[in-house]
């Protein structure tokens, strides 16, 4: 691909790295001289020192033949402005970086669509993501993200006397937009079908719309999970996107800010978390709090030493997982030595997505889950797909596999038998690992 490269910081150098290395022909603009230096003379790439947003800068990078355009500077309407000439221009594809809450939930709008957006990545959202993917299952992450906050995925014991004790899955109805997706007996893990017999202690995964899922939770247990404690430190965006991807009644989150005045802001923002005006590092504030008991500390400062020092401290006091989010590669090697146990960059989490993003397969794996049985699947029907218009009931699905949830336009929803698939929809399903090609064959061949 000819791809251009508008920025050549930490996310925009680390992709022009990455997508030369992978054979594109890619051009790198910038306003400083001394960074695209700095990129060709270790990279087998063309720099072009200019306004990315200036339409003869971009007609000089070759915008007319261009794949792809990535924004990637530290303001977001120089990157909006810029993929906006960029396609009316020409290029094919779009993809912008943004910091601010404002600009990113303008994804998926007919909004972005007019400015010619095709792609809006915050790479504080992507690292928030990661690191709550290390705590909670990644399938529920893929899938609750997948459902734009429309949609739950919880794991959980069957209790002692529960009305679906000893009921086949065909016996059972359960209240609409819920499904049960994985049965977990002992050492035997089942993707649900309709012989699936639900026995007391089985852990069952439930999905459904999350205006039904509590109804359906109880038809299986009304015990309450064991609630995970953790502490945040830090007032960045990634800490409030974290504490956002945390928002479920297993988990009780204290978050430590610097400021007062940022304490209160957060608090009117983020009801279900406890704000804290201290420093969580200082000896008085971590033994009032309690901070070595919590079962999860995550530092997310702009400061990777004082990240790292927190995380070391709190492991030390006692903290059974610790994570540290560093901007900077160079201290990676040193997490082992401090027991640090899992380390975050927002700029490799950027350039993993954008090498998703264009990843134009109609079928993506987005995470695995129950012990690696059942893997989730995110596909796009062809628009010559045989499936389409018909009731899902009549779409023979490959053995123990499911269509979790149907996307179209801004909403998502978990299908009925007499739903049916439209063009432009996009489905998330379940099913064993490896059924990628009988998917494709389903729902992308004629």
């Amino acid at each position: 691909m000819n791809v251009i490269v508008a920025g050549a910081g930490d996310v925009g150098g680390h992709a022009a790295e990455v997508l030369s290395a992978d054979g594109h022909n890619v051009t790198v603009i910038d306003l400083s001289a001394e960074r695209l230096r700095a990129l060709g003379d270790t990279l087998d790439l063309r720099t072009l020192v200019g306004h990315c947003s200036h339409w003869d800068v971009l007609r000089e990078a070759g915008v007319e033949r261009c794949d792809l355009l990535i924004a990637t500077t530290q303001v977001d309407e120089v990157n909006m402005l810029a993929a906006s000439v960029a396609k009316a221009a020409g290029a094919k594809k779009t993809i912008v970086r943004v910091h601010h809450t404002a600009n990113f939930s303008l994804r998926g709008t007919p909004y972005a669509q007019q400015l010619g957006i095709d792609e809006l990545l915050c790479p504080e959202h992507l690292t928030a993501l990661a690191i709550a993917r290390t705590i909670r299952n990644p399938g529920f992450i893929a899938l609750e993200e997948f459902g734009r906050g429309q949609l739950l995925m919880q794991r959980f014991p069957v209790a002692s006397g529960a009305p679906v004790i000893g009921s086949a899955l065909s016996e059972l109805t359960l209240p609409p937009s819920t499904r049960l997706a994985t049965v977990e007996s002992g050492s035997t893990v089942t993707l649900a079908d309709a012989d699936t017999t639900i026995a007391e202690g089985d852990m069952v995964t439930l999905i459904g719309e999350t205006k039904q899922f509590e109804a359906a939770r109880k038809m299986f247990s009304k015990d309450r999970e064991k609630r995970i404690h953790i502490a945040i430190m830090g007032e960045t965006p990634t800490a409030v996107w974290l504490c956002r991807a945390l928002k479920s009644r297993i988990f009780s989150v204290r978050l430590f800010v610097e400021h007062r005045d940022r304490a209160e802001e957060l608090s009117e923002k983020l009801g279900h978390v406890t704000i804290l005006d201290a420093d969580p590092t200082d000896s008085a504030t971590f033994a009032d709090e309690h901070i070595g008991k919590t079962d999860v500390f995550i530092a997310v400062t702009d400061d990777d030493e004082r990240n790292i020092l927190a995380c070391a401290q709190s492991k030390a006091m006692g903290v059974a997982t610790v994570i540290a989010v560093v901007l900077r590669a160079k201290y990676l090697h040193l997490f082992p030595h401090v027991g640090i146990d899992h380390a975050f960059s927002p700029r490799a989490d950027a350039v993993k997505a954008i090498l998703h993003l264009i990843d134009t397969g109609p079928i993506r794996s987005l995470a695995t889950f129950a012990n690696g049985i059942a893997e989730v699947y995110e596909l796009r029907p062809s628009k010559r797909a045989k499936v389409l218009g018909h009731e899902l009931r009549n779409v023979k699905m490959p053995a123990q596999a499911m269509i979790a949830a149907i996307r179209r336009g801004d909403n998502v929803y978990v299908p009925g038998a007499d739903d049916q698939i439209a063009a432009g929809d996009t489905l998330l399903v379940i099913g064993p690992r490896g059924i990628s090609d009988d998917l494709r064959k389903l729902f992308v061949t004629k």
